[in-house]
């Protein structure tokens, strides 16, 4: 009896984590967007950083409707990682990644 117990207080939880190792992951193909609501008499440009704070270092200036991807499906604390589209990189298609306040970051929509 005791026996018996013990294998379906062991079976029960490795059923579980086998069911969960077999579920499909959630898939995300990423998302892409323009600079959008920059003030044409400000600065007019958003920042590209090395991560989501406006401590961290200016990798580059982005202009008005420059295009982004991301590949998160959402952001964190307002900022949002992602990659400069390469046919705008004067570095041989060359990806450019770093955070950007999402704010400033519209959605494309096809």
């Amino acid at each position: 009896m005791m026996g018996r117990v013990l294998l379906r207080a062991w079976l029960a939880p490795m059923l579980i984590a086998g069911f969960l190792l077999t579920t499909p992951a959630f898939s995300y193909d990423g998302q892409e967007y323009v600079v959008c609501r920059l003030n044409p008499n400000g600065d007019n440009y958003l920042s590209l950083r090395t991560c989501g704070s406006t401590r961290c270092r200016e990798i580059m200036r982005l202009g008005p409707n420059t295009p982004l991807r991301s590949w998160e499906p959402y952001g964190q604390s307002g900022w949002r990682q992602v990659d400069v589209l390469p046919y705008l990189d004067a570095r041989g298609g060359n990806y450019t990644s770093g955070w950007v306040f999402e704010r400033y970051i519209c959605e494309v929509r096809y």
